[in-house]
């Protein structure tokens, strides 16, 4: 067994055993709030995004090529999901979750605020890479805060993640509808500014009540030694100099940018798992849950590549396919999106009651995986009764049965891998392994940008076909691999 002799056990929240928000700790309301409101604009923003970079300069967008505009959304989704790393690092070695949680939020704001001021390409520059920094580290630490609260056994957790999975999908469904509406009354740019204003609300509200959350979560767990500091700050310099270098010189493109992406978003995780299992700081059982992690991870991303579409070939669907008119009115694109938040409002409770009825009787974190990813890949199935259909040819109920397959899905493996992600962490690397979890979503983001290259109204039929047929075969896989899965777990469910 591995020398854990110099880390510190962390202190154990008082708050613990509360059970003052539905049955769970009173903390969780703060950290259900501040991540309402950054969803809010985040999915407000993200609602709209797309169509601006596509839509011509006559309905004020930026006209580019639908493949490219996908892509460079995917490449976004995945890069938010890639800071998660950065944010964890400043957490577990230099800052805490909390202060590494505040100060994101105020990245994110001044993103927003960057999209609704800022003309052209100029603003999506500036702005995409504040809100996707900033939602990277407020993202990993919001999680790790949660997890925070219960102890390793504690049988609330799942029900308790599933309650702050409730507050990220109300604001998710209020972000598009509001954001949707200003973009198609008043300009891209209104809706975009919606979108900050949400968030500098979520940022007042976790900015009255940070104090009451435990010290743990202000806790560094692995503090990064004063004489390494030059070194870290010489990396850093030097890869920003690298990543401006390689955009200048026409290396990096808008058009090869989910591409970039899912590179360095492997390599991160090659090397982070390298490192976690390299150190001297994880003991015996921590380096074995830490090997059971690995296949979750990979059915994790199949998982993402098929559920982040909703926002890349899902929206370009909902543009040209979909019937979205109601009683002569033709409803918002980005309205389309808030149909997912509301079958998890109605359900994540109905999970969370599931769950904690059943108690240690409920399926094990890797039969949750499979069957997510399986009925993800049997969503895509149901397109198929569609494809080949002409403009406005597949019926509003059709995408919504779709989407409600997608939430049953999504409920089985997002909010249960966040909970995993917490359970099996090493103490040294508790955010970093949270930070990990989201590599998966990260990978899974930007291949969904990168498939939607693929997607074409002429082929959709083989396009949902065989992406949804992989999606099958990796849940099925998982499920042949839970019982070592389970060993390696070493009493993790």
């Amino acid at each position: 067994m591995s020398d854990t002799s110099d880390v510190k056990p962390a202190p154990r929240p008082k708050n613990r055993d509360s059970h003052g928000f539905f049955g769970q700790p009173r903390s969780l309301a703060n950290i259900f709030g501040v991540e309402m409101w950054e969803r809010f604009s985040f999915y407000g923003m993200q609602g709209i995004l797309l169509i601006y970079l596509y839509y011509s300069a006559t309905k004020g967008g930026l006209g580019i090529d639908q493949p490219t505009a996908a892509g460079i959304v995917g490449a976004y989704g995945g890069a938010v999901y890639l800071s998660t790393i950065l944010g964890a690092w400043l957490a577990d070695r230099l800052f805490g979750s909390e202060r590494v949680l505040f100060w994101s939020a105020v990245v994110i704001m001044a993103g927003h605020i960057a999209l609704a001021l800022l003309p052209g390409f100029a603003g999506v520059t500036v702005g995409l890479i504040f809100v996707a920094v900033g939602s990277g580290g407020l993202k990993a630490n919001a999680t790790r805060i949660v997890g925070t609260l219960y102890d390793e056994h504690d049988s609330r957790r799942d029900a308790g993640f599933s309650l702050f999975y409730l507050g990220i999908n109300l604001g998710a469904f209020l972000g598009p509808l509001l954001t949707g509406l200003l973009q198609t009354t008043l300009g891209f740019h209104y809706g975009f500014g919606l979108a900050a204003v949400g968030m500098a609300i979520g940022l007042i509200q976790y900015s009255l009540g940070r104090k009451r959350l435990p010290e743990q979560a202000r806790a560094v767990p692995n503090p990064l030694q004063a004489k390494r500091y030059p070194l870290v700050i010489g990396v850093a310099a030097a890869g920003v100099i690298i990543v401006v270098a390689l955009v200048l010189t026409g290396v990096i493109t808008a058009q090869n940018l989910a591409l970039v992406v899912i590179a360095v978003t492997i390599a991160a995780a090659i090397a982070y798992f390298a490192v976690i299992l390299s150190s001297r700081l994880v003991s015996r059982e921590e380096r074995s849950r830490i090997v059971a992690f690995i296949p979750l991870f990979i059915t994790s991303a199949a998982f993402w590549s098929l559920y982040q579409q909703q926002f890349t070939v899902l929206t370009i669907y909902s543009d040209e396919r979909l019937d979205r008119n109601l009683f002569g009115w033709e409803f918002p694109v980005s309205w389309v999106q808030s149909i997912n938040p509301v079958f998890i409002i109605v359900l994540s409770g109905v999970f969370a009651a599931i769950w904690t009825k059943w108690g240690d009787k409920q399926p094990s974190t890797p039969i949750k995986f499979a069957a997510g990813t399986i009925i993800m890949g049997l969503a895509f199935w149901l397109f198929l009764f569609w494809a080949g259909g002409g403009k406005n040819s597949t019926p509003l109920l059709a995408v919504v049965g779709i989407l409600l397959a997608f939430t049953v899905a999504e409920l089985l493996l997002s909010p249960v891998g966040l909970s995993a992600s917490t359970k099996l962490a090493p103490h040294a690397f508790q955010a970093q392994m949270v930070a990990l979890f989201f590599l998966s979503v990260a990978l899974g983001s930007a291949m969904a940008g990168q498939l939607a290259k693929l997607y074409s109204p002429k082929t959709e039929g083989i396009y949902f076909g065989i992406i949804g047929g992989v999606a099958v075969a990796v849940g099925v896989v998982l499920v042949l691999l839970t019982p070592w899965v389970l060993r390696m777990m070493r009493g993790v469910r």
